[in-house]
């Protein structure tokens, strides 16, 4: 996406008092301690087994590793990865 068309939509976010990540396709991720992610606005199910989680995002590709991951929660708006998470990495797009 061209950073005019960014910052456009970061001012209008602003101006209209919108949620930037909803605006920005950008996800909104939650952490609870090493237990519990929720990410939400994503794009899908990249690949998942007990010791790894890729989801897709507007802004690229979020990796989580772990030991007894499962997915709680999947919904269109919404996934939630629990289990003993030890490291969240996101892959931006270029």
């Amino acid at each position: 996406m061209p950073r005019e068309m960014k910052s456009l939509e970061y001012f209008l976010a602003h101006f209209l008092e919108l949620p930037k990540e909803l605006v920005m396709g950008l996800p909104r991720i939650t952490v609870l301690g090493d237990i519990q992610m929720i990410v939400e606005n994503h794009r899908g199910i990249i690949e998942y087994t007990t010791e790894r989680v890729r989801i897709g995002t507007g802004i690229g590709e979020l990796r989580v590793t772990g030991s007894g991951l499962t997915l709680r929660t999947i919904f269109p708006e919404e996934i939630a990865v629990d289990g003993k998470i030890r490291s969240i990495d996101l892959a931006s797009e270029k």
